[in-house]
């Protein structure tokens, strides 16, 4: 089994290039599943034994995996990554069909608490120039819509600035983006405070002591900020880049233009900001009409 998930790992990361994040997901799933059969059938497990996996096995498997707590969107992705694993082994994975997943609507946030946000995160910094590295990526969250895995991998190499920047996304997608005069500022009041020396494709953003900047830090600024003014617990640094596409589309963004801001492969990912603008405007008649 072990040489089973290795050789599937390799594949991940060699063959597809795909980002480290759905490789831990993919290859933490490879390896449950392996395991739960090993015990549910009683037998060491191989890419041949895979092969007979049934609808049953994989039910009994599922339910075990919302026992442990599993939400029906972690259980449906859970199915995909089980079906992604079994092709790559040869396996024809049995017909099932996936949880109902509930629609959920991004919440944007108000620009005021969102510029309040990024004030609170900076002024609390340990150092000036950590304030600056935060402020810089708050702002390419809401500024550009970047998710915080694709800024913190900007390279060095985009200095000096131009008027856009290229940004890879999943599956190495790369996009143009647009930098605004006050995202540009910006990047380069942090880039000219930052007192390491880095360049070419080294991570641009940087954690205090000199390695790259880690997603976790920026979580930990922004829910500390957030307590700390009232916000909401919705209140993350996914939703600025929530917030950078619904305020877009209201002030008359074309959704095809917000696809492709958005690096997103299918329309239909962009389309439930549409949602969000309906939503908003709903609760803005039922607020303020006398009959409503």
């Amino acid at each position: 089994m072990t040489a089973l998930i290795a050789d599937y790992y390799r594949h991940l990361t060699v063959d597809l290039r795909r980002s480290d994040h759905t490789v831990r997901a993919y290859v933490a799933t490879a390896g449950r599943l392996c395991g739960f059969l090993a015990e549910h059938w009683g037998e060491a497990m191989d890419g041949g034994a895979l092969a007979r996996l049934t609808a049953a096995d994989l039910r009994a498997y599922l339910a075990r995996r919302r026992g442990e707590g599993l939400t029906s969107a972690s259980t449906a992705r859970e199915l995909s990554a089980v079906r992604h694993f079994l092709r790559w082994a040869g396996a024809e994975p049995p017909p099932m069909k996936g949880p109902r997943r509930k629609r959920t609507i991004p919440r944007p946030q108000a620009p005021a608490d969102i510029m309040a946000l990024g004030e609170d995160v900076a002024e609390n910094a340990a150092e000036p120039w950590i304030a600056a590295r935060d402020w810089a990526v708050l702002m390419l969250l809401y500024g550009a819509g970047l998710r915080i895995g694709e800024a913190l991998s900007l390279p060095a190499g985009i200095l000096p600035l131009g008027e856009t920047i290229r940004v890879t996304g999943k599956r190495n997608k790369t996009r143009i983006v647009p930098l605004l005069p006050e995202l540009r500022a910006a990047i380069e009041t942090y880039a000219a405070q930052m007192p390491f020396a880095v360049a070419g494709d080294e991570p641009l953003f940087r954690g205090a002591k000199g390695g790259p900047l880690s997603p976790t830090i920026i979580r930990r600024a922004v829910q500390a900020a957030r307590e700390r003014l009232g916000l909401a617990a919705r209140t993350t640094p996914h939703a600025l880049r929530h917030s950078f596409a619904t305020h877009l589309l209201g002030r008359g963004a074309d959704l095809r233009q917000l696809q492709e801001l958005l690096g997103h492969a299918s329309l239909s990912s962009t389309q439930i900001y549409t949602e969000v603008d309906a939503a908003r405007l709903l609760d803005i008649y039922r607020t303020a009409h006398p009959r409503a």
